[in-house]
């Protein structure tokens, strides 16, 4: 196939790359001349690299570097060429008035496609002749390491296009999802799920964004906290994309923004490329803080409240029995046992409030299995500082020859940290999923390729289970009262009727 890929900038010649190494002539062109050259010098050096790595013969390298075609003129008449990829910047007049040229120059059998982030497929192709033959084909950066794109048909696109695509990526040895043309696509939307959540946290000043950080990585198996993350993007980005899918969406409490970011967007606190963002980058900045050390009494008893017949209670009763600590159970605590509650959705204070416990020394255990070695001690305004000292220590011994276990002291909220990410992650895809903006099999392929999650969402939630998820999104509602945690009726749903998250289910067209 010849491509014809307009833009030469860090997309454009990530997409060059990766279609001229899957044996496609690439046709390169940019605006600027220089920007062509340097894309090719660029592509040549990662090649290159490649050899000399062992991943690419000199012969591959060289006939890939023969298909790309440099041009002079992006509008250059090109009566072989196929496909069209657009890679210019993120403006709606640029795209238009490139795909309008283009039109003029380009065979009528062409298809055009864009690369863009955040606009809509849609209304690019109404600027166009033939609006038919636009779709969107929205790369990752690096493209060459980023092994996914989103395939985006526009209201207008003929039907055959998007499985061209499709076909076109898979064969170049990417993997292709298939998503309505709506704010954030896929990808993006689906990642605001962590951070918007994260950011509420924040606000409650439950924790602090390097605590946060820790129970993501260290309870939820995420490869980077969403703070981390944020910097890395940049909040500038950030910010931007989820105020855009919040109003495109249209207000929509689920993604709603926090009123945290706009202030530091202002003071140009954007992250890693400013080296200043929810931490300090570059040479002269301080090490991260260490976690304080365990201080309290290890021996202290301990009463864990909950029904032998729950399974979280009795999990952390056998965990901490194993490891020597003296445990207690049933609805009395003794008089100077640490109480520990393990809380799903709901808060350590409601417990104390029903079951008449002692305040000052009844704390909340995240009851989520922990994917490393950390535990989450929360504890509430009333709490005696000396029994939470005590109580972390209990919780963070070990039975002989285990590590010890790490343990974060954060507030009181209802579910604790890592719940609140985690129904938050799998509400924002059971929403996506429920008005049929993409399969449940391409929203779990998205993330986990294009945002690195241990798990699709979908399939996260049905690790825990569609009904204990169920139980979870309706306890967060019924604390908190914030339409942001109100269940989804793709998880209601399942629940009710014994599916699986992952399930699409039979649609009424089956049945017809």
């Amino acid at each position: 196939m010849r491509i014809r890929i307009v833009g030469a900038g860090a997309m454009g010649r990530g997409i060059a790359q990766w279609a001229a190494t899957a044996g496609h002539t690439v046709e390169l062109c940019d605006v600027r001349a220089e920007a062509v050259k340097d894309a090719l010098e660029f592509v040549t050096g990662m090649l290159e690299r490649a050899v000399h790595k062992g991943r690419l013969s000199a012969e591959e390298c060289a006939a890939t570097v023969g298909r790309l075609v440099p041009l002079d003129d992006p509008w250059a008449a090109g009566p072989e060429v196929e496909l069209v990829i657009e890679a210019v910047r993120e403006d709606p007049a640029t795209k238009a008035e490139v795909f309008g040229r283009l039109e003029r120059a380009l065979p009528a059998s062409a298809v055009f496609a864009t690369n863009t982030s955040s606009l809509s497929v849609t209304g690019i192709a109404a600027t166009l002749q033939d609006p038919s033959r636009l779709a969107g084909l929205h790369f990752f950066n690096p493209v060459p390491l980023m092994k996914i794109v989103e395939v985006v048909p526009g209201a207008a696109t003929r039907p055959e296009i998007p499985p061209a695509l499709t076909a076109l990526v898979e064969s170049c040895g990417h993997r292709a999802v298939t998503v309505a043309d709506t704010p954030g696509f896929l990808v993006n939307h689906a990642g605001r799920g962590l951070v918007t959540e994260a950011l509420a946290l924040l606000e409650e000043s439950v924790s602090d964004p390097a605590g946060i950080d820790l129970v993501a990585r260290e309870v939820l198996g995420l490869r980077m906290g969403p703070f981390e993350l944020m910097d890395l993007t940049g909040l500038d980005v950030t910010a931007a994309v989820i105020d855009s899918i919040w109003q495109g969406f249209r207000y929509e409490d689920r993604l709603r923004p926090s009123y945290l970011t706009p202030n530091r967007v202002t003071a140009g606190l954007h992250g890693r490329k400013t080296g200043q963002g929810w931490f300090a980058y570059g040479p002269g900045a301080p090490a991260p803080a260490a976690e304080p050390p365990v201080s309290g009494d290890a021996d202290r008893p301990v009463h864990v409240l909950g029904e032998e017949s729950d399974p979280a209670a009795a999990r952390l009763r056998a965990e901490l029995a194993a490891a020597g600590a003296t445990v207690g159970s049933g609805p009395v605590p003794g008089a100077d046992a640490v109480v520990l509650v393990p809380v799903w959705g709901t808060t350590v204070a409601a417990a104390v409030a029903a079951h008449g416990l002692p305040a000052g020394r009844t704390f909340g255990v995240d009851p989520l299995p922990a994917a490393g070695r950390r535990r989450v001690l929360a504890v509430t305004p009333a709490a005696d500082p000396a029994a939470a000292r005590d109580a972390r220590a209990v919780l963070a011994r070990a039975a002989d020859g285990e590590e010890p276990w790490a343990v974060s002291v954060v507030r009181d909220t209802a579910g604790s940290v890592a719940q609140r990410l985690l129904a938050s992650i799998v509400s924002v895809a059971a929403s996506i999923a429920e008005r049929s903006l993409a399969t449940p099999a391409d929203i779990d392929l998205a993330v986990t390729t294009g945002l690195g999650y241990p798990a699709g969402p979908l399939a996260w939630g049905e690790r825990v289970g569609a009904e204990r998820m169920l139980e979870l999104h309706r306890a967060l509602y019924a604390s908190t009262g914030d339409p942001r945690h109100r269940p989804t009726r793709w998880v209601a749903e399942r629940a009710r009727l014994g599916l699986a998250l992952t399930d699409p289910g039979v649609s009424p067209a089956d049945c017809v």
